[in-house]
């Protein structure tokens, strides 16, 4: 324990401090200098307790220094000695008193002591460390003072906190440090017997063992065969009794044990109760069932009764019976009696062992040198599949829910018809919808519903169609639903019948088809962007879609490659290599005599149409300027130029087009950055530099005066020549000799 903290003194050895600022922590360590050879006085000016163990441990800190602290120099040094304290018993009448035996541990480096109780087994007190390691003060008047070496000797008694401990021996070093340092050892002690021990000693000395064991030695296999089993798949046929079937069971022979547990494998909706076990695990007799025995006439061990006599000191003793005269044996399966095709006797039951595991073809071959592991079929023929009738449809309520009528006693919904997995998969997520859409005409009463366009949404989840009917310009009429989202069944069906109706697929909507929806009559003429991709991406599901099929069919119609390119020639009068969306259609359908589809054209056209420019007009860029110019009414463009005239130092009229760009930020020019960014490409010449006075002038929406661009509605788009159908494609041109080269083969000239 270190000294409290004085004010105004110190021991500390740190250079360069005062007493007064030098911590007294490090100068002392339990009341013991560190360093032993300096000689400072202590509190009062009494010697401290490092210099007296100097003196008296000066034999021990020759041999480690004699400078070295007393730390250093008794360091993992500890005085052992062995005492006992005697208890008062007051719960029994058979003894007095008890006897505890202790540990005493005395350190050297510090004075501190420990006292143990040695652990004794069944003695039903607790035990351990009795008192933990600390300086204990003298008893009573002198508690001022600590325990020091001094105090201890053998053969002596020794007050810990009102508790006498009686030392009666230590071990040898302690025995030795204590005549090193003068200490008259006194002889050693006799410690005395406890009388609970003796009396529980008697106690077993008396009791003898009423039956005498016999040594088995069931170790050896245990550790060998531990968690290792054999596996084999039985049969027990007893379809000869009455109600009886074909069992297939599951053999387990635990190689640790010799022991066999039998499982039974049910079929699904076998009728049969899940039992965990069929057998549970236990030795198997090869002869049962054996019968009743009487008590103690199945047992491990013979055992003979010996009489002592009449005897004053009656002695009574059991010997076992090594020849074993009038044992019941009974014989148990091995590993050895089990291969494949052997039957065994599961207590009356005949099983059959037809075929086993990996593990188990392993150990025989090993163990047994077995090589034929042939299996016997044990699975029972497949009956007959009976083709289940259900009665026809009675017109209530949905086919679905009449059919789930049929096959409960409980009428439940038909929601376990439904396919989940493609409601998921199709389902709209994200950017993709899950939904195809086309644009139709309802031909049913072509005078009445004249020029009445329809959408056609089919669902990929649940094969769902609606159909609605969009708005015209300037009527009095909304977008209005003309039929809701259901499923539409083909036409030409009976209505009672015990089938589930047939219903339109997306297979059957493209363009050209003609649908019809519960009686109403439309023609598909066209259809948007995704459902197009869609189709040509599943074209196995969409023949129609599918390129290399609509080639094959065109190289069939045509015989003469010279007069095909003529045709296309001659509708190329100005030579671009590049053809009229409408005129390729006529030239193709004609090839195809009538056998090409409108769908299968659009798969065509699609694959050979030369794509649009992405950039606009600068035309329409100004138009789409001004526009936004004008909602905002920016007009200082006067400031905008006389900007960049100071900017342009040089005076060439033209500067870079971040410049421009900036002063077009700094004015906070009402242009959104992607239109100004498509205009200043517009007006840049090769080395990125724009002429500013025409560029402003060009957004002056007051001198320079541009006609308002209208958005085109594809919906409302008409084509004569298309006998009033929209185009299917925003498609203008085609590429005929890339077409002409992958069909016929035909090059350039």
């Amino acid at each position: 324990m270190a000294l409290p903290l004085l004010p105004g003194y110190s021991f500390s050895r740190n250079v360069g401090k005062t007493k007064f600022h030098k911590s007294q922590h490090w100068g002392f360590c339990n009341n013991v200098s560190m360093l032993v050879g300096e000689s400072k006085p202590g509190i009062g000016g009494e010697p401290l307790l490092g210099q007296k163990m100097k003196h008296k441990y000066s034999v021990f800190t020759k041999e480690v220094g004699s400078d070295a602290p007393a730390w250093v120099a008794f360091d993992k040094q500890v005085l052992s000695f062995d005492a006992y304290v005697e208890d008062k018993v007051r719960d029994t009448s058979q003894e007095n008193y008890g006897i505890r035996y202790y540990k005493i541990l005395f350190y050297l480096e510090d004075d501190t002591i420990q006292v143990n109780e040695p652990e004794v087994r069944n003695s039903g007190m607790p035990q351990g460390t009795f008192i933990r390691r600390h300086r204990i003060s003298l008893p009573p008047p002198e508690d001022a003072q600590f325990y020091t070496v001094h105090h201890f000797n053998v053969n002596i008694d020794i007050v810990f906190y009102g508790r006498t401990f009686k030392i009666y021996d230590c071990d040898a070093f302690t025995k030795n440090f204590l005549k090193k340092i003068g200490v008259k050892l006194n002889p050693p002690g006799q410690c005395p017997e406890d009388p609970s021990m003796k009396i529980w000693r008697k106690k077993l000395d008396c009791v003898k063992r009423l039956q005498p064991q016999e040594s088995s030695d069931t170790l050896k296999q245990f550790l060998q065969y531990d968690r290792k089993v054999l596996r084999f798949f039985c049969l027990w046929d007893d379809s000869a009794s009455l109600f009886g079937d074909r069992r297939e069971l599951v053999l387990h022979y635990f190689l640790s044990d010799d022991t066999i547990e039998i499982i039974e494998l049910l079929a699904h909706n076998s009728g049969r109760d899940a039992l965990p076990f069929f057998l549970q695990r236990r030795k198997l007799p090869k002869y049962g069932p054996p019968g009743l025995y009487q008590p103690g006439e199945v047992t491990n061990q013979v055992v003979l009764n010996v009489y002592g006599g009449l005897a004053v000191k009656q002695v009574n003793g059991y010997v076992l019976d090594k020849y074993k005269l009038g044992k019941s044996e009974q014989e148990f399966y091995k590993d050895s009696d089990l291969s494949l095709g052997t039957t065994i006797n599961v207590w009356g039951r005949k099983v059959v062992l037809c075929d086993c595991d990996e593990f188990t073809k392993t150990y025989y071959k090993n163990k047994y040198g077995i090589e034929n592991f042939t299996p016997i079929s044990f699975k029972a023929p497949l009956l007959p599949k009976i083709e289940r009738k259900f009665p026809p449809y009675t017109g209530f309520g949905s086919e679905e829910d009449s059919l789930c009528s049929c096959i409960g006693l409980v009428p439940k919904p038909c929601l376990h018809l439904r396919n989940v997995g493609k409601f998921m998969e199709k389902d709209s997520y994200g950017n993709t919808s899950g939904i195809l859409r086309f644009l139709a005409k309802l031909i049913t009463k072509p005078c009445a519903n004249e020029g009445r366009l329809f959408i056609i949404s089919y669902f990929l989840s649940d094969d769902t169609i609606s159909v609605f009917e969009p708005t015209e310009r300037n009527s009095v009429f909304n977008f209005r639903k003309f039929l809701k989202r259901m499923r539409v069944e083909k036409p030409g069906q009976e209505v009672f019948k015990s089938e589930l109706s047939e219903y339109i697929k997306a297979e059957d909507l493209y363009i050209g088809a003609k649908v019809n929806v519960n009686g109403h009559l439309f023609v598909v003429f066209s259809a948007d962007e995704y459902t197009l991709k869609f189709m040509e991406e599943n074209s196995d599901k969409f023949p129609l879609s599918n390129l290399e099929l609509v080639l094959e069919k065109l190289k069939e119609k045509i015989s003469k490659s010279g007069d095909v390119r003529q045709v296309f020639r001659a509708a190329d009068s100005g030579l671009t290599k590049k053809m009229d969306c409408n005129t390729f259609r006529d030239i193709v359908m004609t090839i195809a005599a009538g056998n090409l589809t409108e769908q299968e054209f659009v798969t065509i056209a699609r694959h050979y149409r030369v794509p649009d420019d992405p950039c606009p007009d600068v035309n329409v860029l100004i138009a789409m300027a001004h526009e936004q110019l004008k909602k905002n009414s920016f007009e200082n463009f006067e400031r905008l130029i006389c900007s960049s005239v100071y900017q342009d130092r040089e005076r060439k009229k033209v500067l870079p087009s971040k410049d421009i760009k900036r002063l077009c930020k700094s004015f906070r020019l009402p242009l959104s950055n992607d239109l100004l960014e498509s205009l200043l490409s517009k007006f840049e010449n090769s080395d990125e530099q724009i002429n500013y006075e025409s560029f402003f002038c060009a957004l002056n929406w007051r001198i320079n005066i541009m006609p308002t661009q209208i958005a085109k509605s594809p919906l409302k788009e008409r084509d004569d020549v298309l006998v009033g159908m929209p185009s299917p494609i925003s498609m203008k041109y085609i590429d005929y000799l890339k077409f002409l080269k992958d069909i016929y083969g035909l090059e350039e000239e």
